[in-house]
């Protein structure tokens, strides 16, 4: 370059002299990057994934679960609940009669391999489908509502170890008596319901939630839907009681309830309860359990 000073002549200062004429014929100045504005040093290796627990592994959180027997009000529950603007509860999902099943030995070693199994498969279908109906509704909450759940409790906490539990009781009497007037041709009712209700009540010893009875709940709707919003972690809200004014889904059989009452959109007084000598004998234990029969009264009975 014409002019230009030989690099030799600039002297052993060579960098700051630079430094300066540039300075001065471009007004920038060359400056030396600080540690922070360095190159990054290079990430270190992932470290391997530690496996997630089964909560973390869930897409619904907490959900809650009416138990019950049949004909003991669970789809009047489940309406009043799902009236709220935080709460859903669909119509019956039956989770125990939803079956994966793994077709071929490819498919059962691929799945042992990532370290699922038939049963694991299905929690995850589980909570995929609580997830789904969570979602549809726009809702925080869910509130599962199925009476074949009380035979799958141990089930349930083994997908959902957060689960929550409302047991809802009725007078024995009065559910077979509920029955036998919906499906008059039936004379399995008494076995049925006695069924039910021992897994119902093993339910209630072993773990803990809410009981709510259905004649109390009927008799003070206003007392009871608090307490079941209370137990869930959200307010009260008087919409509740009147379920008749928002949308559940279909009554039919197969997804709940389907007789006049429920159908009315409002809260029905109960039928009183059955006569000591109307209660079949194999029911009376049960009611005196559900603190529907006093011990004298079987006592007495039995004598």
């Amino acid at each position: 370059m014409p002019g230009a000073e030989p690099l030799a002549s600039i002297g052993v200062n060579w960098k700051k002299t630079l430094n300066d004429r540039l300075t001065r014929a471009t007004g920038y100045q060359i400056q030396r990057a600080s540690p922070a504005q360095a190159a990054p040093a290079p990430a270190p290796a992932p470290a391997a994934r530690r496996r997630r627990p089964a909560k973390e592994e869930r897409l619904v959180q907490a959900p809650a679960f009416i138990l019950s027997t049949l004909r003991s009000g669970s789809t009047l529950l489940r309406v009043l609940i799902d009236s709220h603007s935080q709460l859903h509860s669909p119509v019956e999902l039956h989770l125990r009669n939803l079956d994966v099943t793994v077709g071929t030995k490819w498919a059962a070693a691929s799945m042992k391999e990532i370290g699922l199994d038939d049963r694991r498969l299905e929690y995850l279908l589980w909570d995929r489908l609580l997830d789904r109906e969570l979602g549809r509704s726009g809702k925080r909450q869910i509130v599962n509502k199925t009476p074949n759940d009380v035979f799958i409790v141990d089930r349930i906490l083994e997908c959902w170890p957060d689960a929550r539990f409302i047991f809802l009781l009725r007078h024995p009497g009065a559910i077979v008596r509920s029955r036998q007037n919906l499906r008059p041709g039936l004379d399995d009712s008494v076995e049925t319901i006695l069924k039910y209700g021992r897994a119902l009540e093993k339910a209630r010893q072993e773990h803990s939630g809410l009981t709510v009875r259905y004649e109390e709940l009927t008799a003070d709707p206003e007392t009871h839907t608090r307490r079941v919003c209370e137990f869930l972690g959200v307010p009260w809200e008087p919409g509740m009681i009147e379920y008749g004014q928002h949308d559940h889904g279909s009554f039919k059989a197969g997804l709940g309830d389907w007789a006049g009452k429920i159908r009315t959109g409002q809260i029905q007084p109960p039928e009183p309860p059955p006569a000591l000598e109307e209660i079949d004998p194999a029911l009376r234990e049960l009611c005196v359990a559900w603190g529907y029969l006093e011990p004298s009264a079987l006592a007495a009975a039995s004598s």
